[in-house]
Formats: structure tokens, sequence, C-alpha cells
């Protein structure tokens, strides 16, 4: 028994928690920036094959941001709100079908304004989400170098299970952690296939359109043809755009095999996208060279494995249709950061996090995965059905707006 006048004795330091963050995109850095921010006995390493000097902030392709996101960015003082454009309508509409020889026209309308929120989300280019999620890592890592690390042009070759419990990571020399948590995405096409996959068969032509309309700034068009979707999300002015211009992102989906967009010249395209979108979107008048992505369904069957933990899109990579592939990750982040770090059993928060995550994760496969396929379907008097489904959705306020939170902020 110690004397009074001895020291206590010593209680050894609790030793941080190893996390490996692999793939510094949006929903990688998000999840390191969050746990260096709530979860203080963790020390984190995100790792990226990306060279430290590339410059991410011009990467043009385009991104929708729900609300939900929005706040996650906000709360970690990287949005950037001088550059986006809020979203602060979304209008879904059938290419009138008939049905038993009457026309219908059927449209759905979400706004900001019905929900009592400032946007339903916004738009803007991936480098203007990476670049100040990138700079705040690198600020965080500078502020706090014992326990935060960038590893930028560190590709991770492999990850094996330790007996003991944790994750040998492989990024040229094999290093242990008690998590490792697979954040790198890509696009169908370049993926390795996962426990369910199917190939819609599908094309996305993507690129910028601009618009001669007289609708309000904001609006985010959906609009389902008999070839597939056609999406266009609202783009900020650029100096010059005429009072009546407005520019969009542009995602067109059509079948890979028929495709009936490879053929044509940008004119012949504006021609032909001009019949497809709804009168309230305006007249395409220019139109910017367009891209195509094969499209497909690959998801994981569960989120963990042991203590790997895939996340965003390389947990499940989904059809554009509902625009929800990077909120879906950014919510998985969020729900991980929370659920480790007051936790003194790993194992046990990762099967909570295997079960919450689930409800949000499966309705959004779901609901994609049906909307993908129903447009592969030779169904007699299908569209008539679709537009039916649109109109009966508009005449029902309560259950739009149930829509409409989902959109937001997931399903909860």
């Amino acid at each position: 028994m110690p004397t009074p006048d001895a020291p206590p004795p010593s209680v050894p330091a609790l030793r941080p928690t190893r996390l490996a963050v692999i793939g510094a995109g949006p929903v990688g850095l998000t999840l390191a920036l969050y746990a260096a921010r709530l979860w203080p006995g963790v020390d984190i390493t995100v790792f990226d094959a990306r060279p430290a000097d590339k410059d991410v902030s011009g990467d043009p392709r385009t991104l929708a941001l729900s609300l939900g996101s929005i706040q996650l960015l906000q709360r970690l003082k990287v949005w950037p709100q001088d550059e986006a454009q809020p979203i602060l309508q979304v209008h879904v509409s059938q290419a009138p079908p008939t049905l038993n020889g009457l026309p219908l026209k059927p449209e759905l309308t979400l706004s900001a304004l019905e929900q009592g929120v400032p946007q339903l989300g916004a738009v803007l280019r991936y480098g203007q989400v990476v670049a100040p999620l990138q700079r705040a890592w690198a600020a965080e890592c500078a502020a706090q170098p014992q326990r935060c690390h960038f590893r930028l042009g560190t590709a991770v070759s492999a990850l094996k299970p330790v007996a003991t419990g944790g994750v040998e990571v492989d990024a040229g020399i094999a290093e242990t952690f008690d998590l490792a948590v697979i954040a790198e995405g890509g696009v169908f096409a370049d993926q390795a296939r996962k426990a369910l996959a199917h190939d819609y068969h599908q094309t996305a032509w993507v690129g910028t359109v601009e618009l001669q309309s007289q609708d309000v700034r904001g609006t985010a068009y959906e609009r389902f043809t008999r070839h597939g979707p056609v999406a266009l999300l609202p783009l900020p002015a650029q100096p010059g755009d005429a009072p009546d211009h407005r520019r969009a992102a542009l995602v067109w989906c059509v079948p890979a095999e028929d495709d009936p967009v490879a053929p044509l010249d940008e004119r012949q395209r504006l021609l032909v996208l001009g019949t497809l979108l709804p009168e309230a979107a305006g007249r395409p008048v220019a139109l910017s060279p367009l891209k195509n992505f094969a499209l497909g369904l690959n998801a994981e069957r569960t989120l963990v494995q042991g203590r790997q933990v895939r996340i965003g899109n390389a947990a499940q990579t989904l059809h554009p249709v509902a625009g929800q592939g990077l909120n879906l990750g950014l919510r998985d982040a969020f729900a991980l950061v929370h659920a480790l770090r007051d936790t003194a059993d790993m194992d046990a928060a990762l099967r909570r996090v295997e079960w919450a995550r689930a409800p949000d994760r499966w309705s959004m496969i779901a609901a994609t995965d049906f909307l993908a396929r129903s447009f592969t379907w030779q169904l007699p008097g299908l569209p008539a059905l679709r537009g039916l489904g649109i109109a009966a959705l508009q005449a029902m306020p309560p259950l739009k707006g149930l829509i409409a939170r989902q959109m937001m902020f997931g399903r909860r």
C-alpha cells in the first residue's frame, strides 16, 4: 500500500484508435475531417494515389448535394457558399404518353418554399467541393501532426485482416490499423464487380447546356422519356450571360446498344434535346461537347466486413436517376463517426452502423434500380402508368413532403 506521501500509481495512457481512410475524394476527406473534429481519441491517416501536386480545383464534374450534405459541410466550415447554385425547386415530368386515348401531362414539383427550407440542395463542380476539403485536411494535419496524416501519391495495394484484430494496410510498407474505411469509388465501367451487380445497358451523356428560358434560376428538371431520364441541374450565371438565358448541367440517359445520341452532331443533339425537355425548362440554344459513361448498379451486400468498412461509391454505385450517390456516402461518413467516437467496443459499434444505415441505403438502392430497369421494360402502357404515378404524387402534399425530406436528409 503506498504511503500518504507517495505519488499515485501511474495510469497507462490509452492508445489512440488508428484509422486508415483510403480515398481522398469528398466522402473520404469529409470522414477524416469530421473524425478529427469530433473524435479526439483517433489517429487518422488518409491515403490516395493522387499526386500531391495535382490541382483538384478545376475538376469540372458536376455534383448535386442535398440540404443534409450542405449542412454537414457547413458544420466543417468547408462549404463554398459563393460558388454553389442553390436548388430551389425540382420539377419531375413524364414525356406525354396516352392512356385510353387521353393525353397525360403528369408533373411533380417539389419546392424549398413548400418545405420551409432555404434550399433543397445545391449544384457545384467536383473540384469546388474537394479543393476546400483537401485544404482543410492539410491544415488539420499541420495543426495536429501527431494524429492527422495525409499520404497523397500513395496507393494502397492490399488490405488484410489481422488475427489479433485490425487491418494490415499495404501502401508500400505494411502498417496495422484498428479500422480501414474504403472510400475510393470510381465509375461503374472501371469497378470490379461487387455482390450485387447489374449492367443497365444504358449510357449517360453528360455536359453543359444553355437554355433560353424565363424560368426562375434554381430549378432542377428530371424528364422521363421512352429512352430514359434526362436531367438538368441549374448552374450559376457566368459573366456575359443574357438575362433570359440559363445554364444547366445535362445528364442524358439512353440505351447503350441502340444509342440515339452517339451518331448526332451538336446541332442535331440540340434539336433532339429540345423535343424531349418540358416547356418550362426553356429552349436549348447551345451545347458543350458531351462525354458518355456506362451505367449500372454495383453494390456490396454489407458495409462492414470485420474491421473494413466501405462507404460511398465503394459500397454502392447507383444509377444517376435520383442524383443521390454522393449524398448517401456523406451520410455513411456522418453515421460512422458518430457511432465510433464514444464507444469502447468498436465491433459492436460497427454492427450498429450496419443496421442504422440499412433503411436509407437499401431504399435508395431499390428505388434507383427499379426506375433504371423500368426504362428497359417493353410493357404496353408502362409509361402511362409511370405518368399516372407522378400525377398522383402531385395531388398528395403529405407524400410530396415525405419524398422531399428523404431527398434532403435520407431515410431516417
